[in-house]
């Protein structure tokens, strides 16, 4: 399928690694240039030669933090104009909500609520004005399924889908659409590590572990990151302007209901 995006421009942030990276190369894949963002500066810079030599497209790696002003001035002032904006950023810690203060609530808003929304606000009226835009902000699949343990993610990743919600069909006939992607248990470095450590509890090998763990999932396994990257690529395209606020749940079928 010819998605129409060759000489596109696009931010993705938090591109260094994980599902940013999988998202960027898929986009980098289809002839888009890239301004990447992500914390660390070496690895993001790994990264921006990879997908350079991989696909040839320019790519601009810019450190720093999504989440502060500061962040998001530099990934603009690279990229003032981008075509595509692929929102992401680390969720907040897992805990009980009896533990959570205003700054651990704050915190988890301004990063996964907030900066999104800041970084829509941004681009949106140029996307408008060139009537092409595509905004995908990666969130989670607890997001139609709360996940107890997460509910500083729950809270500020549902703020962010009602929001865009509204707002997706405002600019909708614009040819600028707004989606999220949910994703489950992918395989990133992140997930492994995570394995690994609950792996060496138990006595089992890390293939054991991941398994085990996924043995309810009907697809029978974790996601390859790649699988992500590609479905970002496809809500990024020229072809998918009539999918307009949607949440599409990447998990292999762990969420089980008859309306998705």
């Amino acid at each position: 399928m010819d998605t129409g995006l060759k000489g596109k421009k696009a931010i993705v942030c938090a591109a260094s690694k994980g599902l940013g990276r999988a998202c960027a190369i898929s986009l980098a894949r289809e002839g888009v240039d890239l301004v990447i963002t992500a914390r660390t500066a070496e690895t993001l810079e790994a990264t921006a030669a990879e997908i350079r030599a991989m696909t040839g497209v320019n790519v601009i790696a810019v450190a720093g933090d999504i989440t502060t002003e500061a962040g998001r001035a530099a990934a603009l002032a690279a990229c003032p104009e981008p075509d595509i904006l692929v929102n992401n950023a680390g969720g907040p810690p897992p805990g009980d909500f009896r533990d959570w203060d205003r700054d651990a609530w704050i915190k988890a808003v301004d990063a996964n609520m907030l900066t999104p929304i800041f970084l829509i606000k941004s681009v949106v009226d140029g996307m408008i004005a060139r009537k092409f835009g595509r905004i995908v902000n990666i969130t989670s699949a607890s997001v139609k399924s709360p996940i107890p343990h997460l509910g500083l993610s729950n809270g500020a990743r549902a703020g962010l889908t009602g929001f865009v919600a509204g707002l997706a069909r405002q600019v909708a006939r614009h040819n600028v659409t707004i989606n999220g992607l949910l994703p489950g248990p992918f395989l990133t470095d992140r997930l492994k590590g995570t394995m690994a450590g609950m792996a060496a509890k138990a006595g089992r090998t890390l293939e054991d572990e991941l398994a085990a763990r996924m043995k309810d999932t009907p697809a029978g396994r974790a996601g390859d990151p790649s699988e992500f990257g590609d479905a970002c690529a496809f809500l990024c395209s020229v072809t998918s302007s009539f999918i307009v606020g949607q949440n599409l749940v990447l998990d292999g079928g762990a969420f089980n209901s008859s309306m998705g």
